[in-house]
């Protein structure tokens, strides 16, 4: 995401669950109803919602369930977090789309709520680790 030329910042967090500040552990052990998730802060000027919520969908596999790659659990869910009806309809109209080219999607559209930024050593993982990424990789679908 950070490569989107109007993208001015990325945090990975929780999303979407009822349990306040949650950690990395508790999301993982299941039982709080949080997505890990991707804040992006990008400029309308720039850059549109749609570009980039099109390559939300080309990095990330909207046909999995509970899981992307190897890695697995509740907290892996499909969703995009809306913060108003205009971006609701693209991501439907996305998804929509990709329904048509006959991918079987299981995104699920939800409004935002309370995002919780993870602990520091998720933030730019794959820098921190020196490593390729193994679950995220680019797919041209649109």
């Amino acid at each position: 995401m950070k490569k989107i030329n109007g993208v001015l910042a990325t945090e990975v967090g929780y999303l979407g669950g009822h349990k306040d500040n949650p950690t990395y552990k508790e999301v993982c052990a299941g039982g709080t109803g949080h997505y890990e998730a991707i804040e992006v802060v990008f400029d309308p000027r720039m850059t549109s919602y749609e570009s980039v919520a099109r390559m939300f969908f080309e990095t990330h596999d909207p046909t999995q369930w509970n899981r992307q790659g190897p890695d697995v659990g509740e907290q892996y869910r499909s969703a995009v977090f809306y913060c108003n009806e205009a971006q609701k309809q693209v991501a439907e109209h996305l998804i929509a789309l990709l329904k048509g080219k006959g991918f079987n999607v299981v995104t699920e559209v939800r409004p935002a709520g309370k995002f919780w930024k993870a602990e520091d050593y998720h933030q730019d993982y794959y820098d921190h680790k020196g490593a390729t990424p193994y679950c995220h990789g680019y797919v041209k679908r649109f």
